[in-house]
Order: C-alpha cells, then structure tokens, then sequence
C-alpha cells in the first residue's frame, strides 16, 4: 500500500535516493525505505523532503479519497 509520494516527486525532479539521503543526512537504506513504502518519515523529514525538492508537503502525502 502506497503511503506516500516520495519516489514519485524524485522521480519528477529527475533526482535519485542517493541525493536525497545525502541532503537528509541519513543512510540510503531509510530513505529507500520511505520510497519504497516500509517506513514513513517523521513529519519533520517529510517537511525536509518537500522544502528540498520544492513542492508542497501535500504533494508527498497519499489522500485517501
């Protein structure tokens, strides 16, 4: 079950996993993991996220409608 958008918006930026774990100061494997749907981030990384790849935060949340 998708739970978020990250992939996604890397994807529609043209940026990797790699960058983003390095721009979050944490390791691949967790970011892999919020991309992949096995872990979700804090809000506080998902606000990270969204101000580093210049979207809205609403962008990186699944809606359920």
């Amino acid at each position: 079950m998708k739970m978020n958008r990250i992939k996604e918006a890397l994807q529609g930026k043209g940026l990797t996993q790699v960058w983003l774990a390095k721009q979050l100061e944490k390791s691949f494997k967790i970011v892999n993991a919020y991309a992949c749907y096995r872990k979700q981030p804090s809000l506080e990384t998902l606000f990270q996220i969204a101000e580093l790849l210049d979207v809205d935060v609403k962008e990186l949340i699944i809606s359920n409608k």
